[in-house]
């Protein structure tokens, strides 16, 4: 099986001091890609702080508070990712020790969780934010985090 294309990936590392290796986020991209069995179009995948990611969700959302990750779909095509994801480095940082995990699996969780907004899973429910963790676990682990 030929690998999902990641050519239309673009990397942003915005935050001031906290990095997450490329060739890492590439592989975890085209782990949920394949998984999915779905096709990269374009992604930007912004790195960031606490101050980005609230004025992101405040401006475009309308919600006033901290979020770990927030996902902006460029297109509704199924199967297709076409989007930016905005990844708060400073949430996994502070967070990641609650839930056992080390800082780079907290914030690729975040990646994964954006991705599959993009196509088209929610967690509005209970059972939907489970089956988005089994997802996101299997994509961590496919892309050797877990």
């Amino acid at each position: 099986m030929k690998a999902p294309e990641t050519e239309a990936l673009e990397i942003v590392q915005a935050h001031p001091s906290r990095r997450l290796p490329n060739a890492l986020l590439r592989r975890l991209v085209q782990a949920v890609l394949a998984g999915e069995k779905a096709r990269l179009r374009y992604l930007s995948l912004v790195l960031t702080d606490h101050a980005t990611v609230r004025e992101l969700n405040r401006t475009y959302l309308g919600h006033d508070y901290d979020t770990d990750v927030l996902s902006f779909p460029l297109s509704e095509e199924p199967g297709v990712v076409e989007g930016e994801i905005y990844v708060d480095l400073d949430t996994a940082a502070e967070r990641h020790a609650e839930f056992g995990a080390t800082f780079t699996q907290e914030a690729c969780r975040y990646v994964v969780h954006g991705l599959l907004h993009l196509l088209g899973y929610d967690d509005a429910t209970p059972e939907a934010r489970a089956h988005m963790h089994r997802l996101e676990d299997r994509y961590l682990q496919a892309a050797g985090l877990l």
